[in-house]
C-alpha cells in the first residue's frame, strides 16, 4: 500500500469514527429522555394509585357500615340477591337477571332487598 491509500483510508475511518459518536449521542440524548419521562410516568403512576386507593377506602368505609347494618337483619337469600344487585344485576320481578345500564339504582329492586319480612 502505498502512503496516499493509507492516508485516505485513515482519514475515512476518522469519518466513520465520528458519525458513529455522533449516533452514539444522540442515542444517549434519546434514551436520557426516556428514562427521565419513564421516571415521570411512574411518580404519576404511583400518585394515580394512592389516589384511587384513598378513593376506594373512603367509599367502603360508609358502605361497609350499612352493609353491616342491613347484613345482620337480611336472610341469606336476601344477601344473595343483594350481592347479585351490587354486581351490577336486577333482581326485582320484572327485569331480573337484566344488567343495570349505568348501573343506576332500582327503587324495585331495593325493595325486594330491603323491605321488612312482614309485608
Amino acid at each position: 500500500m502505498d502512503k496516499r491509500s493509507i492516508y485516505d483510508g485513515l482519514n475515512d475511518f476518522e469519518s466513520d469514527l465520528q458519525n458513529l459518536l455522533t449516533n452514539l449521542a444522540e442515542m444517549k440524548d434519546s434514551l436520557q429522555e426516556v428514562v427521565e419521562k419513564n421516571a415521570t410516568l411512574e411518580l404519576e403512576n404511583q400518585r394515580l394509585r394512592e389516589h384511587i386507593r384513598e378513593l376506594n377506602q373512603a367509599n367502603e368505609q360508609p358502605s361497609g357500615k350499612a352493609k353491616q347494618e342491613n347484613s345482620s337483619a337480611l336472610s341469606k337469600s336476601r344477601m344473595n340477591l343483594e350481592k347479585i344487585y351490587e354486581e351490577g344485576f336486577h333482581v326485582c320481578y320484572d327485569l331480573y337477571g337484566s344488567r343495570r345500564e349505568h348501573d343506576e339504582p332500582c327503587a324495585f329492586c331495593l325493595e325486594v332487598i330491603y323491605r321488612e319480612s312482614g309485608k
